[in-house]
Parts: C-alpha cells; sequence; structure tokens
C-alpha cells in the first residue's frame, strides 16, 4: 500500500524545486516569500526582525543576534513577500474512481485513480510553494469540509502535506459550495486558490458560479483542475447495463448505443464549455487534466502551457 513518503518520488520533487507558480498577485506584508512586489522598489530593505521557524530560509537566520542574546531570529525584508496558496481537493466518492488492480476491482493506490492524481497533484503544487517560501493550506472536501491542515510554511513541512493527503478518505457527496459554506472554510487572506475535482456537481452550474464569485470577491486568485478518468473521457461501453451513482448509491437500467455514447460525449462537451464560461467570465483559471496522465504531463505540459507554473 502506498503512504505519505511515496506520494511523489524524490526524484520528482527535484525536478519541482526549480519551479514556481505563476502567479500575479502581490500580499502586502513584510514577509519573506521569493516574490518580488512591484510597488516597494527593487531593492532588499531591511525591515525587521521576527523570531525564526522551521522551515524558514537559514540564509534569513542573523547569527549576530543569536550570539548576543542567544535566540533565533531572521531578517526581514520590505520588498519580498509572501504568497498565500490554499488547496482544496475534492474527497467525494466520485472521485475514487478509474485504476484498478490485477482482480479489475478498484484501486484507489493504483494509477488512474482520480483521488490519487488529484493528491499528487495537490502535493505536487503545495511542494512548489513550500519550496519558494509561500505559505500553503490544504482542505479536502465532499459534502461539507472533512478536514483542513494548518497553514504551513517552508520545506521542513513537505511531510505534514504529504500526510494530510494521504490520509485524506473518499466518500460523501462532492458540493464545493456546501463546503466552502462552513465557518472558516474560506482563505483568509488574499492569494492564490486551487481547486482539483472532477466537479462532477449535482448542485448545477448556477451554484458553482455563485461560489467561484465568492472567492474571486475574497481576493483569490483561483484555479480550477478538473480531473476526469479516460473511462469518462471516452467510455467503452457497449449491452444493457446498470450504471450506480458513486455518491447516492442509485442505478438505472440503461441499454448502451453509439448513439447513447455520443450524446454523453456533447453533453460533456457542452458541461465543459459552460464551466470554462463561468471560470473565464470570472478571470479563473481553468484546466482538465485526464487521470492516467503523467506528472511531467500534467505538470510541465499543461500547467506550464497555460501559465501556472514557471520555470
Amino acid at each position: 500500500m502506498m503512504t505519505s513518503a511515496h506520494l511523489l518520488p524524490p526524484d520528482w520533487m527535484v525536478r519541482l524545486e526549480r519551479l514556481t507558480l505563476g502567479s500575479g498577485r502581490r500580499v502586502a506584508g513584510m514577509l519573506q516569500g521569493k516574490r518580488r512586489s512591484s510597488r516597494l522598489g527593487s531593492s532588499l530593505e531591511f525591515a525587521d526582525y521576527r523570531s525564526y521557524a522551521p522551515g524558514d530560509d537559514i540564509r534569513r537566520f542573523d547569527w549576530g543576534v543569536y550570539s548576543r542574546t542567544g535566540k533565533p531570529f531572521v531578517r526581514q525584508f520590505m520588498d519580498e513577500q509572501e504568497l498565500m496558496v490554499s488547496l482544496y481537493v475534492d474527497c467525494s466518492a466520485s472521485m475514487d474512481f478509474g485504476g484498478s488492480s490485477l482482480d479489475g476491482k478498484p484501486n484507489r493506490d493504483a494509477a488512474g485513480n482520480k483521488l490519487l492524481f488529484a493528491k499528487r497533484l495537490a502535493a505536487s503544487i503545495g511542494y512548489i510553494a513550500l519550496c519558494s517560501y509561500e505559505r500553503v493550506g490544504a482542505y479536502c472536501y465532499s459534502d461539507r469540509l472533512d478536514g483542513r491542515l494548518p497553514v504551513l510554511r517552508g520545506r521542513g513541512s513537505t511531510m505534514r502535506l504529504f500526510q494530510f493527503l494521504h490520509d485524506a478518505p473518499p466518500g460523501g457527496e462532492g458540493s464545493l459550495s456546501s463546503a466552502l459554506g462552513e465557518p472558516g472554510a474560506m482563505p483568509r487572506l488574499s492569494g492564490m486558490t486551487w481547486v482539483f475535482s472532477d466537479f462532477w456537481l449535482g448542485e448545477g452550474e448556477s451554484a458553482m458560479g455563485s461560489i467561484l464569485s465568492r472567492l474571486a470577491g475574497a481576493g483569490q486568485e483561483v484555479v480550477l483542475v478538473q480531473v476526469l478518468s479516460p473511462e469518462e473521457i471516452h467510455p467503452d461501453l457497449s449491452g444493457d447495463l446498470r450504471l450506480v451513482d458513486s455518491e447516492l448509491n442509485t442505478g438505472k437500467e440503461v441499454a448502451i448505443t453509439g448513439r447513447v455514447l455520443q450524446s454523453y460525449r456533447d453533453e460533456l462537451e457542452r458541461y465543459q464549455n459552460e464551466l470554462r464560461k463561468i471560470a473565464s467570465e470570472r478571470g479563473i483559471s481553468f484546466v482538465t487534466l485526464s487521470s492516467d496522465m503523467t506528472l511531467q504531463e500534467a505538470v510541465f505540459g499543461v500547467l506550464a502551457g497555460s501559465g501556472l507554473v514557471r520555470v
């Protein structure tokens, strides 16, 4: 069984360390991120000291102050600012789909599983942010907020992020609007919010538009990452079948024909176009990934090609 230590291979983490998030967001304040403010000048102007915390850049450690006081402090500069990165992973039952073991049964540790792929993507984005001295918060949700991780900072927090994502179990119906409607679920600081989901929403597109407007209104630069399995993108079904809703556990008898499959593909295209429209109207990024992609194809291909990550 996969453990949190195997969520991202070490060689992949090395490749991520040279990336940064493609955010235009600049957060006011005297913090220690690698993100430069366009408003506060181009030179490193000393601002203040603060207590050292695990994961801080050791190059900012002030040995002179430490030798005089015996207390660890790091230097802060006026023109360097952190980005607050919030990661929301849909852990509803519909995400636990795709990928199978040798006996043909669903296996959430297998390549192609949507939830595993979403967790690895979230871990990759979180690791990029932590290596860039940004702050990272992580959440898992279904029809409610199922878990949240306190804000992390620094590469030393990597395993806490990985463990949280690894341990998040699937279950429930997917409802981003219900989850973010809970107290404390919305990001408190302006920043960048990533949502990893299949976006099979029982609540409809109007509710999705409403919650995205709330996120944008909260000062968030939002990225929607739709994760679908190959079976959902190009279903290979035929004959008389009983299709079961993985979240509601209700079934329906369907005679699968070429015409039915074409209707499904048309509806999927219409739905994705509607999501793109809703996102575009609010200045939000929207990308679709297949869960059988490699992380390299997803991050260095689609996300880098969309300007969401940068070398």
